[in-house]
This record gives C-alpha cells, structure tokens and sequence, in this order.
C-alpha cells in the first residue's frame, strides 16, 4: 500500500477529541486520528529511514529506537506499525497483527468518541488507569493486570481518557484483523490472575471457554515474567499457519539468537517451538498470530 493510500483510509476516521474533563478541544483531519504532524517532522515521510528488519528468511527485528513515533504533548506515542503519520512500507503489519501502540497519556487526557469497524482491538495497561465508555453501553475502568478487548465488527465508537488526573497513563493497543466481518460488536475486559514467575500466562485465544478473553481470529497471546537466567520454552499452538510476535515490555532476553532489550520486537515464522532466555528480569508479550490475511 502506498503512503497516499494509506492516508486515504485512515486509521480511525475524522474528528477525535483530545480532553480534559473540564473542556474539551476537537482535532479535525480527515486521514488521521490526531492533528497532521508538518512533513519535515514525520517519520518515514519519503520512505526513509527503513531499518534492515529482516535478519534471515523467517524472522523480523524491529528495534526499540526503530519504531515511529508522535510526540503531541498530552500523548507520546511509538508505532511498531505504520500508523497515522507514521509511514513506513516496510512496516504495515506482522500476519494479521496490524497495530501495536505503545501510549504515555498524560493526566486527565484521552481520545474523544471515535469509530471502529471490523477489527479486533486489545488493550493492556502497563501503569495508571483506564477510562473507557462506548456506544454499547459500556463505561469502566482498566488496570494494569487486566485485558480489554473489543470486536469493532459492524461499527462501534468508543471513548478512551487517563482515568487519573496526577500521573500518565501507559499502555499498548493492539489491532488484529479478524477472520470474520461485520460480526455483532462485542466488549469484554478482565481482571488476570496473578502471575506466576517464570510461567506462560494466556491472555487471550480464539476461544470462548479458554482462558483469557477470546477474539474472532486464530491468535493466541501470552505474557510472562522471565526471572534472570531462566529459560522457557513456548510451542505454537498453530505452527503450520502461524507465526510468533515477541514483544519485550521490560529487561533483556534472547530468542532465535537474539537479543532483545526493552520495546524490541522480533517476529518469527516456520517454527514449531521457540526459546526465550532471560539475561535480566523481563516482562514478555508473545502474539501467535495467522500470518495470512484472510
């Protein structure tokens, strides 16, 4: 997809607002969801700068430094994907993993009433909390150690603010393209048990009595907290169709030969099984996630 294209479709369509609760000021552009950041300042703008992501034939390094970003003064967001003024054709998406945002909101601050359709959209707070209201009714918060997850299907608009008015707010949005359209939208969040070191956590799945929220998409997510030289070993539930998207949120490990520090990413592909080696307490994202759209 070219950049004018990508523009063309935007994100999450026109008119977001950007809000304190006591006022509330509305960000008009018809391609993004935030105000147009002037050429000379977007990453990517010309295609460039493009990293050498591809280490070998089935995996992919995006490096913390590498991703785009968008500093707006209430949010500073990084883009592992192309997203909004971010343009990179190198980087729109891992499989059917479209978007992973990693958000610092400020105090107070959060996106206005804004349209989804036909995506599945998670949720996980790392600090601060979360304020969410939509158009099926729902209103609540969201903590760190609880998933939110909304199957946008047919259309929804949602609402999304730093629940606290003192500290930031800090979390990642992921996007999935489903493996079903224009579904009945569908809201769910919950509250995780509490981790267990060195241990798998399932997050989220494909299906409705497993454990975590489930999504209309063959994916699997897991976290885990890796304690220093400790090593685990993660089988796909889906190898011939899947691929494996490693996203370190906090420490060091190593995975394929690899190693990776806080907010790199690493995607691999054509494997059964993978290891993770931690050379520093780590807190890992693992997405197995269908590599083909469709």
């Amino acid at each position: 997809m070219d950049r004018k294209t990508f523009l063309k479709r935007g994100i999450t369509g026109a008119g977001v607002l950007a809000a304190t609760g006591i006022a509330a000021n509305v960000i008009q552009h018809n391609n993004d969801e935030l105000e147009p950041i002037p050429a000379q300042k977007q990453v990517g703008f010309n295609h460039l700068p493009n990293t050498k992501d591809n280490v070998n034939t089935n995996m992919v390094l995006h490096r913390a430094d590498t991703r785009g970003q968008a500093d707006h003064g209430w949010l500073k967001a990084k883009h592992t994907f192309s997203f909004a003024n971010y343009y990179n054709p190198e980087r729109m998406h891992f499989g059917v993993l479209r978007v992973l945002n990693d958000d610092c909101i400020a105090g107070g601050m959060g996106f206005g009433t804004h349209p989804h359709d036909n995506m599945e959209i998670i949720t996980i707070p790392l600090e601060g909390t979360v304020a969410h209201r939509d158009s099926m009714g729902n209103a609540g918060t969201i903590k760190r150690g609880e998933v939110q997850v909304m199957s946008a299907g047919t259309g929804i608009q949602h609402s999304e603010f730093n629940g606290e008015k003192e500290r930031d707010l800090k979390l990642l949005q992921i996007w999935l393209f489903p493996n079903k359209q224009s579904v009945t939208p569908r809201y769910d969040q919950l509250v995780l048990p509490e981790r267990k070191p060195n241990a798998f956590q399932q997050i989220l799945s494909p299906n409705t009595d497993d454990a975590g929220v489930w999504i209309h998409q063959d994916a699997w997510f897991n976290m885990i907290d890796l304690q220093t030289d400790k090593q685990v070993v993660y089988t796909l539930n889906k190898p011939e169709t899947n691929g494996l998207y490693a996203f370190v949120i906090s420490g060091e490990v190593t995975i394929a030969g690899q190693v990776l520090k806080s907010r790199d990413g690493l995607g691999l592909w054509d494997v059964d099984t993978i290891e993770l080696a931690a050379s520093a307490n780590a807190e890992i994202l693992l997405m197995e996630v269908p590599m083909k759209l469709g």
